[in-house]
């Protein structure tokens, strides 16, 4: 039984947890759930928030170790790639935008996040609108980019797109943006 002071190889760790012992599941916790939970709040600045979402994580890593398959990939990347997920879903989900509709008033105004603020000038200005007249590869990158908080990596990883021609693609994007807000 392993003991948190101890190192544990990764195929003994997977296969202790196969076996259900409680203790390894002690140990993954202590030895992984502060890099779990830095992946998870780049994602989800809510404290609260993304603490339910690691508690959620390592439940699925427990639940889910049979689906873990050694020739895919390493064991951590397998449980940063679902804590990734959950924190995506999580911050997509009709809860998350419902707690934000009924924040009061102070903290509305006092919490307002870059994002936020960055839309609304935005919209303000009809940049929205204005991003209709590029090319549809170069109008998505520039979205997900700038309205939806997407790193290029991020982009190129979840939408199987080179990294190379999303880089490509936004620096068309902003180019063809300056062309037509005529701004050079």
């Amino acid at each position: 039984m392993p003991q948190t002071n101890q190192q544990i190889d990764q195929d003994q760790l997977v296969a202790q947890l196969r076996a259900k012992q409680s203790d390894a599941f002690s140990y993954l916790y202590d030895n992984y759930s502060a890099a779990i939970y830095g992946s998870i709040t780049r994602i989800i600045k809510d404290e609260d928030v993304a603490t339910e979402v690691l508690q959620d994580a390592f439940m699925k890593f427990w639940d889910k170790i049979d689906q873990y398959d050694s020739s895919k990939g390493r064991f951590f990347t397998w449980m940063v790639n679902i804590s990734r997920n959950l924190a995506i879903d999580k911050l997509r989900s009709k809860e998350m935008k419902k707690v934000g509709k009924t924040d009061n008033i102070e903290t509305y105004v006092t919490g307002i996040e870059r994002d936020k603020l960055n839309h609304m000038q935005v919209d303000s200005i009809g940049l929205k609108e204005t991003l209709t007249s590029l090319r549809d590869e170069e109008r998505f990158i520039l979205e997900m980019v700038y309205f939806k908080g997407y790193t290029q990596s991020e982009i190129s990883d979840e939408f199987d797109i080179p990294l190379g021609t999303v880089k490509t693609r936004l620096r068309m994007g902003l180019k063809n943006m300056r062309k037509v807000l005529q701004v050079e």
